[in-house]
Protein backbone atom coordinates (compact mmCIF):
# COMPACT_ATOMS: atom_id res chain seq x y z
CA UNK A 1 0.00 0.00 0.00
CA UNK A 2 1.23 3.23 -1.29
CA UNK A 3 1.27 6.64 1.19
CA UNK A 4 0.64 9.73 -0.58
CA UNK A 5 2.62 12.36 -0.59
CA UNK A 6 2.09 14.80 1.77
CA UNK A 7 1.73 18.94 0.17
CA UNK A 8 3.56 21.08 0.94
CA UNK A 9 1.90 23.99 0.86
CA UNK A 10 0.31 23.22 4.46
CA UNK A 11 3.77 23.65 6.01
CA UNK A 12 5.52 26.86 6.59
CA UNK A 13 8.36 27.53 9.37
CA UNK A 14 7.74 29.48 12.12
CA UNK A 15 8.96 32.45 13.25
CA UNK A 16 12.41 32.91 14.79
CA UNK A 17 12.02 34.49 18.05
CA UNK A 18 14.91 35.09 20.84
CA UNK A 19 11.99 34.16 23.52
CA UNK A 20 12.10 30.64 22.31
CA UNK A 21 15.96 30.04 22.88
CA UNK A 22 16.05 32.06 25.90
CA UNK A 23 17.26 30.05 29.21
CA UNK A 24 14.33 31.38 31.66
CA UNK A 25 16.91 30.73 34.48
CA UNK A 26 20.61 31.19 34.47
CA UNK A 27 22.77 28.46 35.31
CA UNK A 28 23.76 28.27 38.68
CA UNK A 29 27.56 27.71 40.01
CA UNK A 30 28.31 24.16 41.88
CA UNK A 31 30.07 26.05 44.44
CA UNK A 32 27.26 28.69 44.46
CA UNK A 33 24.98 26.17 45.15
CA UNK A 34 27.23 24.01 47.71
CA UNK A 35 27.43 27.80 49.44
CA UNK A 36 23.51 28.91 49.00
CA UNK A 37 22.63 25.69 50.36
CA UNK A 38 24.95 25.78 53.44
CA UNK A 39 23.91 29.12 54.23
CA UNK A 40 20.20 28.20 54.80
CA UNK A 41 21.53 24.94 57.17
CA UNK A 42 21.48 27.37 59.75
CA UNK A 43 23.15 25.10 62.68
CA UNK A 44 25.68 24.45 60.01
CA UNK A 45 26.74 27.91 59.56
CA UNK A 46 26.56 29.00 62.97
CA UNK A 47 29.81 25.96 63.18
CA UNK A 48 31.47 28.17 60.34
CA UNK A 49 31.14 31.39 62.01
CA UNK A 50 32.15 30.29 65.84
CA UNK A 51 34.95 28.11 64.10
CA UNK A 52 36.17 31.38 62.01
CA UNK A 53 36.08 33.14 65.28
CA UNK A 54 37.72 30.50 67.09
CA UNK A 55 40.59 30.69 64.55
CA UNK A 56 40.79 34.52 64.82
CA UNK A 57 40.73 34.58 68.94
CA UNK A 58 43.68 31.98 68.84
CA UNK A 59 45.58 33.68 66.51
CA UNK A 60 45.29 37.52 67.79
CA UNK A 61 43.59 37.07 71.29
CA UNK A 62 46.95 36.52 73.58
CA UNK A 63 48.24 39.09 71.65
CA UNK A 64 46.23 42.07 72.78
CA UNK A 65 45.82 40.14 76.47
CA UNK A 66 48.07 42.44 79.13
CA UNK A 67 48.78 38.89 80.97
CA UNK A 68 50.49 35.91 79.70
CA UNK A 69 50.10 32.06 80.00
CA UNK A 70 52.52 31.62 82.12
CA UNK A 71 53.27 34.12 84.36
CA UNK A 72 52.51 32.97 88.15
CA UNK A 73 51.11 35.30 91.05
CA UNK A 74 49.94 33.49 93.79
CA UNK A 75 48.38 36.73 95.69
CA UNK A 76 46.31 36.35 92.67
CA UNK A 77 45.52 32.84 92.96
CA UNK A 78 41.64 31.13 92.61
CA UNK A 79 40.06 34.60 92.02
CA UNK A 80 36.53 33.96 90.55
CA UNK A 81 34.89 35.43 87.33
CA UNK A 82 32.06 36.77 89.08
CA UNK A 83 32.36 38.79 92.21
CA UNK A 84 30.28 39.53 95.41
CA UNK A 85 31.31 42.96 96.27
CA UNK A 86 31.17 44.57 99.99
CA UNK A 87 30.80 48.14 100.22
CA UNK A 88 32.21 50.56 103.01
CA UNK A 89 30.86 53.74 103.88
CA UNK A 90 33.54 56.32 105.99
CA UNK A 91 32.42 59.11 108.21
CA UNK A 92 33.29 61.61 105.40
CA UNK A 93 30.91 59.70 103.02
CA UNK A 94 33.16 58.10 101.22
CA UNK A 95 32.93 55.07 99.95
CA UNK A 96 35.19 52.25 99.69
CA UNK A 97 34.50 48.37 97.68
CA UNK A 98 36.10 45.00 98.03
CA UNK A 99 35.51 41.32 97.61
CA UNK A 100 36.56 38.34 99.82
CA UNK A 101 38.56 35.39 98.02
CA UNK A 102 37.44 32.25 99.49
CA UNK A 103 41.05 30.87 98.32
CA UNK A 104 43.45 32.73 100.59
CA UNK A 105 41.13 34.94 102.30
CA UNK A 106 42.41 37.95 101.01
CA UNK A 107 40.67 41.14 100.26
CA UNK A 108 41.03 43.07 97.19
CA UNK A 109 39.50 46.38 96.43
CA UNK A 110 37.18 46.77 93.17
CA UNK A 111 35.66 49.69 91.57
CA UNK A 112 32.17 50.22 90.74
CA UNK A 113 32.75 48.58 87.26
CA UNK A 114 34.20 45.50 88.77
CA UNK A 115 37.77 46.22 88.13
CA UNK A 116 39.80 44.97 90.18
CA UNK A 117 42.42 47.69 91.88
CA UNK A 118 45.08 45.75 94.66
CA UNK A 119 44.94 43.51 97.23
CA UNK A 120 44.66 45.12 100.59
CA UNK A 121 46.97 45.18 103.96
CA UNK A 122 45.91 44.07 107.04
CA UNK A 123 46.98 42.84 110.72
CA UNK A 124 46.74 38.86 110.66
CA UNK A 125 46.23 37.48 114.28
CA UNK A 126 47.03 34.02 113.10
CA UNK A 127 46.21 32.51 116.87
CA UNK A 128 42.70 33.45 116.42
CA UNK A 129 42.76 32.91 112.67
CA UNK A 130 41.71 36.55 111.85
CA UNK A 131 42.78 39.47 109.69
CA UNK A 132 41.89 42.87 110.55
CA UNK A 133 41.92 46.17 107.37
CA UNK A 134 41.43 49.73 108.12
CA UNK A 135 39.21 50.47 105.26
CA UNK A 136 37.45 53.96 105.03
CA UNK A 137 38.65 54.46 108.24
CA UNK A 138 36.66 51.39 109.64
CA UNK A 139 37.69 48.55 111.06
CA UNK A 140 37.15 45.09 108.53
CA UNK A 141 37.55 42.15 110.42
CA UNK A 142 38.00 38.71 108.08
CA UNK A 143 37.28 35.88 110.55
CA UNK A 144 38.38 32.23 109.26
CA UNK A 145 38.49 29.90 112.07
CA UNK A 146 34.92 28.48 110.81
CA UNK A 147 33.81 27.67 107.28
CA UNK A 148 32.05 29.69 105.87
CA UNK A 149 34.50 32.76 106.32
CA UNK A 150 32.47 35.49 108.25
CA UNK A 151 33.36 39.34 107.36
CA UNK A 152 32.40 42.15 110.04
CA UNK A 153 32.28 45.81 109.72
CA UNK A 154 32.52 47.49 113.39
CA UNK A 155 31.89 44.47 115.37
CA UNK A 156 28.74 44.28 112.43
CA UNK A 157 28.35 41.27 110.48
CA UNK A 158 28.34 43.14 106.71
CA UNK A 159 27.08 40.79 103.76
CA UNK A 160 27.98 41.37 100.01
CA UNK A 161 25.91 43.82 97.83
CA UNK A 162 25.09 41.76 94.97
CA UNK A 163 27.42 40.26 92.08
CA UNK A 164 29.89 42.02 89.19
CA UNK A 165 31.66 40.40 86.47
CA UNK A 166 35.46 40.61 87.21
CA UNK A 167 36.68 43.22 84.69
CA UNK A 168 40.32 42.48 85.26
CA UNK A 169 40.60 39.08 84.67
CA UNK A 170 37.22 38.11 83.26
CA UNK A 171 37.38 34.09 83.11
CA UNK A 172 39.00 34.46 86.68
CA UNK A 173 42.52 32.88 88.01
CA UNK A 174 43.84 29.59 88.61
CA UNK A 175 45.52 27.82 91.42
CA UNK A 176 48.74 29.69 90.21
CA UNK A 177 47.33 33.37 89.81
CA UNK A 178 47.24 33.07 85.95
CA UNK A 179 44.42 34.02 83.70
CA UNK A 180 42.41 31.36 82.87
CA UNK A 181 41.13 33.97 79.67
CA UNK A 182 44.52 33.71 78.24
CA UNK A 183 45.47 30.09 78.86
CA UNK A 184 42.05 29.14 77.17
CA UNK A 185 43.00 31.56 74.09
CA UNK A 186 46.46 29.94 74.25
CA UNK A 187 44.87 26.27 74.27
CA UNK A 188 42.43 27.09 71.37
CA UNK A 189 46.61 27.15 69.19
CA UNK A 190 47.15 24.20 70.52
CA UNK A 191 44.20 22.65 69.55
CA UNK A 192 43.86 23.90 66.46
CA UNK A 193 47.56 23.23 65.77
CA UNK A 194 46.59 19.75 66.19
CA UNK A 195 43.61 20.23 63.83
CA UNK A 196 45.93 21.54 61.34
CA UNK A 197 48.49 18.88 61.42
CA UNK A 198 45.39 16.08 61.47
CA UNK A 199 43.77 18.16 57.89
CA UNK A 200 47.10 18.55 55.76
CA UNK A 201 48.45 14.61 56.98
CA UNK A 202 44.65 13.23 56.03
CA UNK A 203 44.84 15.59 53.15
CA UNK A 204 48.14 14.62 51.53
CA UNK A 205 48.81 10.90 53.07
CA UNK A 206 45.61 9.56 53.07
CA UNK A 207 44.29 10.98 49.76
CA UNK A 208 47.09 9.86 47.79
CA UNK A 209 46.96 6.17 49.40
CA UNK A 210 43.74 5.72 49.53
CA UNK A 211 43.57 6.81 45.44
CA UNK A 212 46.41 4.73 44.71
CA UNK A 213 45.00 1.61 46.21
CA UNK A 214 41.45 2.14 44.80
CA UNK A 215 43.30 2.89 41.66
CA UNK A 216 45.45 0.11 40.85
CA UNK A 217 43.53 -2.84 42.74
CA UNK A 218 44.42 -6.41 42.78
CA UNK A 219 47.46 -6.67 44.55
CA UNK A 220 48.40 -3.91 45.22
CA UNK A 221 45.52 -2.55 46.50
CA UNK A 222 45.39 -5.64 49.19
CA UNK A 223 49.14 -5.02 50.64
CA UNK A 224 48.07 -1.30 50.46
CA UNK A 225 45.11 -1.37 52.61
CA UNK A 226 46.54 -4.87 54.55
CA UNK A 227 49.28 -2.24 56.11
CA UNK A 228 46.39 0.18 57.18
CA UNK A 229 44.53 -2.48 58.80
CA UNK A 230 47.65 -2.89 61.04
CA UNK A 231 48.17 0.73 61.81
CA UNK A 232 44.46 1.02 62.66
CA UNK A 233 45.07 -1.71 65.23
CA UNK A 234 47.32 -0.65 67.20
CA UNK A 235 45.92 2.14 69.81
CA UNK A 236 46.72 5.88 69.47
CA UNK A 237 47.83 5.94 73.23
CA UNK A 238 50.46 3.16 72.64
CA UNK A 239 51.54 5.05 69.51
CA UNK A 240 52.55 8.44 72.23
CA UNK A 241 54.15 5.92 74.50
CA UNK A 242 56.39 4.97 71.59
CA UNK A 243 57.38 8.32 70.70
CA UNK A 244 57.89 9.16 73.99
CA UNK A 245 60.56 6.46 74.57
CA UNK A 246 62.61 8.33 71.80
CA UNK A 247 61.59 11.91 72.37
CA UNK A 248 60.50 14.21 75.08
CA UNK A 249 56.60 14.01 76.35
CA UNK A 250 55.01 17.22 74.91
CA UNK A 251 53.19 18.44 71.66
CA UNK A 252 55.70 17.05 69.38
CA UNK A 253 54.57 13.77 70.23
CA UNK A 254 51.20 14.56 70.06
CA UNK A 255 51.74 16.05 66.31
CA UNK A 256 53.69 12.60 65.13
CA UNK A 257 51.25 10.34 66.74
CA UNK A 258 48.43 12.05 65.12
CA UNK A 259 50.45 12.27 61.79
CA UNK A 260 51.18 8.41 62.02
CA UNK A 261 48.11 6.89 62.13
CA UNK A 262 45.38 9.16 61.58
CA UNK A 263 44.84 9.11 58.03
CA UNK A 264 43.76 5.90 57.95
CA UNK A 265 40.06 6.37 57.63
CA UNK A 266 40.88 9.14 54.76
CA UNK A 267 42.52 6.38 52.75
CA UNK A 268 39.50 4.09 53.85
CA UNK A 269 37.07 6.15 52.77
CA UNK A 270 38.89 7.27 49.38
CA UNK A 271 39.77 4.18 48.06
CA UNK A 272 36.20 3.29 48.27
CA UNK A 273 35.00 6.18 46.21
CA UNK A 274 38.11 5.52 43.32
CA UNK A 275 36.69 1.65 43.67
CA UNK A 276 33.49 3.08 42.27
CA UNK A 277 34.41 5.89 40.02
CA UNK A 278 37.57 4.32 38.21
CA UNK A 279 34.12 2.05 36.39
CA UNK A 280 32.83 5.23 34.86
CA UNK A 281 32.40 6.30 30.92
CA UNK A 282 34.70 9.16 31.71
CA UNK A 283 37.80 7.70 33.30
CA UNK A 284 37.45 4.56 30.08
CA UNK A 285 37.53 7.92 27.73
CA UNK A 286 40.26 9.20 29.49
CA UNK A 287 42.43 5.92 29.17
CA UNK A 288 41.71 5.90 25.39
CA UNK A 289 42.50 9.00 24.74
CA UNK A 290 45.89 8.32 26.25
CA UNK A 291 45.85 9.54 29.85
CA UNK A 292 48.43 7.93 32.40
CA UNK A 293 46.97 6.58 35.75
CA UNK A 294 48.63 9.88 37.27
CA UNK A 295 46.75 12.32 35.94
CA UNK A 296 43.89 10.02 35.55
CA UNK A 297 43.82 10.07 39.48
CA UNK A 298 44.32 13.76 40.22
CA UNK A 299 42.47 15.07 36.98
CA UNK A 300 39.52 12.75 36.42
CA UNK A 301 38.70 10.88 40.19
CA UNK A 302 39.37 12.87 42.71
CA UNK A 303 37.86 16.32 42.07
CA UNK A 304 35.19 14.03 41.96
CA UNK A 305 35.60 12.81 45.57
CA UNK A 306 36.23 16.36 47.01
CA UNK A 307 32.69 16.01 48.70
CA UNK A 308 33.35 13.16 50.97
CA UNK A 309 36.88 14.11 51.23
CA UNK A 310 35.58 17.42 52.77
CA UNK A 311 33.02 16.08 54.75
CA UNK A 312 35.49 13.74 56.40
CA UNK A 313 38.12 16.17 57.02
CA UNK A 314 35.19 17.93 59.20
CA UNK A 315 34.58 14.98 61.01
CA UNK A 316 37.98 13.68 62.15
CA UNK A 317 39.28 17.36 62.99
CA UNK A 318 37.00 17.22 66.65
CA UNK A 319 38.41 13.71 66.92
CA UNK A 320 41.76 15.15 66.28
CA UNK A 321 41.03 18.07 68.92
CA UNK A 322 39.84 15.05 71.49
CA UNK A 323 42.55 13.11 71.48
CA UNK A 324 45.13 16.26 72.17
CA UNK A 325 43.06 16.64 74.70
CA UNK A 326 42.66 13.37 76.38
CA UNK A 327 46.10 12.85 75.97
CA UNK A 328 47.11 16.14 78.00
CA UNK A 329 44.51 15.23 80.39
CA UNK A 330 46.22 12.20 81.20
CA UNK A 331 49.68 13.51 81.11
CA UNK A 332 50.57 12.58 77.81
CA UNK A 333 50.33 15.74 75.55
CA UNK A 334 51.56 19.63 76.05
CA UNK A 335 53.97 20.16 79.44
CA UNK A 336 54.00 23.09 81.63
CA UNK A 337 53.60 25.88 81.49
CA UNK A 338 52.01 25.04 77.94
CA UNK A 339 48.15 25.92 78.29
CA UNK A 340 45.96 23.27 76.66
CA UNK A 341 42.23 22.17 77.10
CA UNK A 342 43.04 19.20 78.51
CA UNK A 343 45.79 20.40 80.66
CA UNK A 344 43.30 23.30 81.71
CA UNK A 345 40.66 20.65 82.36
CA UNK A 346 43.01 18.27 84.51
CA UNK A 347 44.34 20.94 86.70
CA UNK A 348 40.53 21.77 87.48
CA UNK A 349 39.48 18.92 88.19
CA UNK A 350 41.51 18.47 91.71
CA UNK A 351 39.60 21.61 92.84
CA UNK A 352 36.25 21.50 90.57
CA UNK A 353 34.03 21.95 94.09
CA UNK A 354 35.57 24.83 95.29
CA UNK A 355 36.46 26.89 92.15
CA UNK A 356 34.10 25.15 89.28
CA UNK A 357 34.70 27.80 87.10
CA UNK A 358 37.90 26.33 86.35
CA UNK A 359 36.74 23.77 85.37
CA UNK A 360 34.20 25.20 83.24
CA UNK A 361 35.51 27.16 80.43
CA UNK A 362 38.06 24.30 79.04
CA UNK A 363 35.00 22.07 79.25
CA UNK A 364 32.40 24.23 77.38
CA UNK A 365 35.12 25.08 74.80
CA UNK A 366 36.15 22.09 73.80
CA UNK A 367 31.82 20.37 73.60
CA UNK A 368 31.55 24.07 71.60
CA UNK A 369 34.42 23.41 69.40
CA UNK A 370 32.86 19.69 69.19
CA UNK A 371 29.17 20.79 68.26
CA UNK A 372 30.77 23.24 66.12
CA UNK A 373 32.61 21.28 63.30
CA UNK A 374 30.12 18.38 63.70
CA UNK A 375 27.32 20.81 62.65
CA UNK A 376 29.59 21.96 59.67
CA UNK A 377 30.41 18.37 58.89
CA UNK A 378 26.74 17.69 58.53
CA UNK A 379 25.71 20.82 55.99
CA UNK A 380 28.89 19.85 54.27
CA UNK A 381 27.44 16.32 53.49
CA UNK A 382 23.97 17.60 52.10
CA UNK A 383 25.41 20.97 50.67
CA UNK A 384 27.83 18.66 49.02
CA UNK A 385 25.41 15.91 47.12
CA UNK A 386 24.95 16.79 43.48
CA UNK A 387 21.61 14.68 44.33
CA UNK A 388 20.29 17.40 46.09
CA UNK A 389 20.91 20.42 43.81
CA UNK A 390 18.05 22.30 42.67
Amino acid sequence: MSVPPVPQCGFAPLPRTDTAERIATPTVPYWTDVWRRLRANRPALAGLVFIVVLIFTAIFGPMLSPFSYYEQNLRLSNIPPILRPYTVTGEDGSQERFFLNSGNFALYGITEDGRMTDILRGKADMLNRRTTYDIAGRDVVVDYKSLPVSVSIDDSIALPGGRVWNRTYLFGTDQLGRDVLVRQMYGARISLLVAFVATLVNFFIGVAWGGVAGYAGGAVDTAMMRIVEVIATIPLTLYVILIMVFLDSGLTSIVIAIGTVFWVDMARIVRGQILTLKQSDYVAAARTMGAGPVRIITRHLLPNTIGPILVTLTMLIPSAIFIESFMSFIGLGVTPPLASWGTLTSNAVETMRSYPHQLFFPAAALSLTMFAFNFLGDGLRDALDPRLRK
